[in-house]
């Protein structure tokens, strides 16, 4: 494989997807992976080079098993972007055990050991490479209604990204993650109504507070994460590791 290779998860629709388009409108040989492996395919088939595998991120053996396949048919792994998530709304005080250990376990737990897996890889390649871990602006502050297991995962995340930084550095391999803010997406269509519902207003006058939050005026778009993920990719971000760069127009700000 001439073209550098690069796994996404949670690439079947949103910013996963956008991520997986951008990366291979650069040049990427792209394996997209996702737990709906219709939707990974579909995904897949718009892109000049591509394919397409269902991957469960909280089954550790599986993103194992996906980096060995990579190495194995490719004879390289670059880029591994570990961007599979999920969230649901609900007060502090409603939040299950049941609801905050799935949270915890996709959120975290699946950039975990997808991280491993990504980075043992590499390690054996000895050729160096890039994992990006997805965040959020809820990575960097609690002020977030109707979120708390989701922000718990995240400043995680956040954390974990600096340590893999931090000891897979000598073995030439870049970790960084990204923040985004309100994002245009399945997901945040289904957050608008929750916290519409909690609020007791409409799911319009709940996007009208989004955007009014954000200084540059709008909603981000998946593909405005996805260029800087792109960005962290490349050899422009050679000298950059254990960041986690916010996307996110204002929103949030340090």
């Amino acid at each position: 494989m001439n073209r550098p290779v690069a796994v996404v998860t949670g690439a079947g629709s949103g910013i996963g997807r956008a991520i997986a388009r951008e990366l291979a409108r650069r040049g990427h040989h792209v394996v997209v992976s996702d737990i709906d492996l219709a939707a990974a395919e579909s995904a897949a088939s718009e892109m000049e080079s591509a394919s397409a595998v269902r991957l469960d991120v909280t089954v550790p053996a599986e993103s194992s098993a996906l980096a060995t396949q990579v190495v194995e048919e490719y004879g390289r792994l670059d880029v591994w972007v570990s961007n599979a998530g999920i969230s649901k709304m609900q007060r502090f005080v409603e939040v299950s055990e049941e609801d905050l250990r799935r949270t915890l376990r996709v959120n975290t737990e699946g950039v975990f050991f997808c991280g491993q897996a990504a980075a043992r890889a590499m390690i054996a390649l000895d050729r160096g490479g890039v994992i990006i871990n997805t965040a959020s602006m809820a990575a960097k502050q609690g002020r977030v209604p109707f979120l708390a297991d989701y922000v718990a995962s995240k400043f995680a995340v956040m954390g974990l990204t600096q340590a893999m930084a931090f000891e897979l550095a000598p073995h030439r391999i870049r970790v960084n993650a990204v923040c985004p803010g309100f994002v245009a997406t399945p997901m945040q269509t289904r957050e608008l109504a929750w916290e519409a519902a909690l609020r007791g207003v409409t799911p319009d006058e709940v996007e009208r507070l989004w955007v009014n939050d954000t200084p540059l005026g709008r909603l981000e778009t998946p593909e405005d994460v996805a260029t800087a993920v792109a960005f962290l990719a490349s050899s422009d971000a050679a000298f950059i590791t254990g960041e986690s760069l916010s996307v996110n127009g204002g929103a949030f700000m340090d």
